[in-house]
């Protein structure tokens, strides 16, 4: 493995190129392990699979096969930022609750705040005019009613799975 970083310094926001070539290098054993791990050829894959992740490189892409084992064995959220970005989406990945009354009661009482939240914010949206600190308060409880909904969607999920009984520990 190089021991050269071709992006010393990286801010949080990278390009999809330089994400890829992060995640490659900071994988557990770096790009050599990562190209083991997605079973490419012992002799070449390495090599390949370097030249395919080097940020300098124009003519080489992983294809689409190895872009989904990237993000599949990195998870990393580096990557999945810049693969959304361009789109302006938000990824997410949910966190298991256990989906009990408990948890669904205090979803509904969550979205009884976030609706009166919401509502409170009747004059950025009566003119038109909002204000930046609205936004960013509204996207932030947005999120939260979010994470909290899907992450009890995924704790049912596992319930029927046999993987959870639903009973909290």
């Amino acid at each position: 493995m190089s021991r050269l970083d071709l992006l010393p310094g990286a801010g949080p926001v990278l390009s999809l190129r330089h994400a890829l070539y992060r995640v490659g290098r900071d994988h557990k054993g770096g790009i050599g392990a990562l190209a083991i791990d997605m079973l490419l050829d012992p002799v070449t894959g390495y090599d390949t699979l370097q030249k395919k992740l080097n940020p300098t490189e124009d003519r080489r892409w992983p294809n689409p096969d190895e872009l989904e084992d990237i993000i599949r064995l990195t998870d990393d959220p580096r990557l999945l930022d810049a693969l959304m970005r361009p789109a302006d989406a938000v990824w997410f990945k949910p966190v298991p609750v256990t989906a009990t009354n408990d948890a669904l009661k205090a979803l509904a009482e969550l979205m009884t705040r976030q609706a009166e939240f919401v509502g409170s914010l009747h004059d950025g949206s009566a003119d038109n005019h909002w204000k930046p600190h609205e936004v960013e308060a509204l996207k932030h409880h947005g999120h939260e009613a979010i994470r909290k909904i899907l992450g009890i969607i995924a704790g049912a999920e596992q319930a029927m799975e046999g993987e959870d009984d639903g009973v909290s520990r």
